[in-house]
């Protein structure tokens, strides 16, 4: 088991590097290499769950996980694609037998009766689910921390966030616990800990997943399932299997196993709807991905704004303030607490919603409009390159729940800037970690038509091979690979965590 190591950067937290990669049955495999092993016998599944327990231990100070990892794991079938590769299940999705926390501290969380469906799928895929990952209470912040208990930590760096909803899962599948898990995203709940933990987070097309029952009945359903993984090759195979029981109105994925021949037409985005600035290294990121991009021979063009209706982000924002509103009268709490005692941001937020309710039905009518605009764009580009957040992966206590409301509501919105339109438009957006990782991972984003999640698996493999990015397991560069303007690349010593 590789030691974790006391880093400390300029003008960042003291903290520590992560890494529970180690020379036992998991190794340095990714999903799929952990499936193909166990196929050929080369471990067994006594030894691969051996090997998840102890890595979660190891990886306990992230404090990712929802109390200790099951004495009793829920095994899939051992046939299908992912057979006996353990996952995590995130605490928002019901699995038989354990309670769903939701993220709370407050909610009064009984066993569910039934798997979920999201708990179906991954059994059905083969998976193992060995324990239930952190989430912000309700999934509403981009940082999982709580009002009282500790925070989930990066493992590149612990004194930094590993984002949200989804960053428990992304956490450990980053510090090598397991090779992937299940992550969620409702705003950017898979692209945002995905760009924080240094990972590959595809948010699907709409349909492209099985819906759960609640999300059906939301007038805008925004939330979409998936995995956050560390290859682009587990997303492609991961969505290739999920293809199987998608909505028959899209086109399938298929099985993408490498890039494609088609040069695209490239969209550069620089500036978030709200026309809020981006910092530098967010920015240089962008840029620099943009210039690999070009090098490999597609077409980089600027789009000085998207085609989308200024008033989107308070629309948003008014509509994910109905969520918290709606999630704070309906869920059960413990005994001896009342609505005040939920999360300071689910408390924000639903009294938001109070005083704007009258303005709900206009919002969903504009945010329903607003998948006609986002068509509109595709006509002169294949694919749009952004940021995924406005600012660089933030210090943990930035989002914390503790900071005034008004405060963590403006950096909230500062810091999710570019991911909730595809999750209202309902179209497809992988972040991918092409920035520097140090002192923590930044992503960049590639978003393209509803439907067109092919052409992003695609594209992510060509620049996975192009410059591929660092691992904590040690896979990847051994050097932040820079695009040189004037052709070519060259490279530059990656700076320590």
């Amino acid at each position: 088991m590789e030691t974790t190591r006391s880093e400390s950067v300029a003008g960042a937290p003291t903290g520590r590097r992560v890494s529970v990669f180690a020379d036992d049955a998991l190794g340095r495999h990714d999903a799929v290499g952990l499936a193909d092993a166990l196929r050929r016998r080369e471990v067994s599944p006594a030894e691969v769950l051996a090997a998840t327990r102890d890595r979660l231990a190891a990886a306990a100070e992230l404090n990712a996980l929802v109390g200790p990892a099951f004495e009793t794991p829920v095994a899939g079938r051992a046939a299908a694609p992912f057979g006996d590769v353990p996952t995590l299940l995130k605490d928002n999705s019901d699995l038989a037998g354990v309670p769903t926390g939701q993220g709370s501290e407050i909610v009064r969380a009984s066993p569910a009766s039934a798997h979920g469906p999201v708990a179906r799928e991954l059994l059905r895929m083969g998976m193992t689910i060995v324990a239930k990952s952190t989430l912000p209470e309700f999934g509403l912040s981009a940082s999982t921390e709580f009002p009282t208990r500790p925070p989930t930590r990066n493992p590149w760096h612990t004194g930094y966030s590993s984002g949200a909803s989804s960053g428990g899962s992304a956490a450990l599948v980053a510090a090598g616990a397991v090779t992937l898990a299940h992550a969620n995203d409702g705003g950017g709940s898979i692209r945002i800990p995905a760009a924080c933990c240094g990972l590959v987070g595809l948010k699907p097309s709409r349909g492209r997943f099985v819906l759960p029952t609640v999300e059906k009945m939301l007038p805008v359903p925004i939330v979409a399932d998936g995995v956050v993984t560390r290859s682009v090759r587990d997303t492609a195979r991961f969505w290739a299997e999920a293809d199987r029981h998608s909505s028959r109105s899209l086109r399938p994925i298929g099985s993408v196993t490498g890039p494609s021949a088609r040069r695209l037409r490239v969209g550069l985005v620089l500036s978030s709807l709200a026309g809020n600035g981006i910092d530098d290294p967010t920015r240089r990121a962008a840029e620099d991905a943009a210039a690999l991009v070009e090098s490999l021979g597609h077409r980089v063009e600027p789009i000085d704004r998207l085609p989308i209706d200024a008033g989107f982000p308070d629309d948003f924002v008014r509509y994910w303030s109905f969520l918290a509103f709606a999630l704070q009268h309906s869920t059960p709490r413990a005994p001896g607490t009342t609505l005040r005692d939920f999360d300071p941001l689910t408390v924000g937020l639903a009294d938001r919603f109070r005083r704007d309710a009258w303005r709900l039905p206009a919002v969903i009518r504009r945010l329903r409009r607003a998948a006609a605009d986002y068509a509109t764009m595709f006509a002169s580009v294949d694919v749009v390159l952004s940021p995924v957040t406005g600012q660089a992966t933030p210090q943990l206590g930035y989002l914390s729940p503790r900071v005034p409301f008004d405060l963590l509501l403006e950096r909230l919105t500062d810091v999710a800037a570019f991911t909730p339109l595809h999750n209202v438009v309902g179209a497809p957006a992988i972040s991918l970690p092409l920035g520097p990782p140090s002192p923590a991972p930044l992503g960049v984003m590639f978003s393209a038509r509803q439907g067109d999640d092919r052409t992003l698996l695609e594209l992510a493999f060509e620049l996975e091979r192009a410059a591929p990015w660092a691992g904590l397991g040690g896979s990847g560069r051994a050097a932040d690979r820079r695009v040189d303007p004037r052709g070519g690349t060259g490279t530059r010593p990656t700076s320590e965590c």
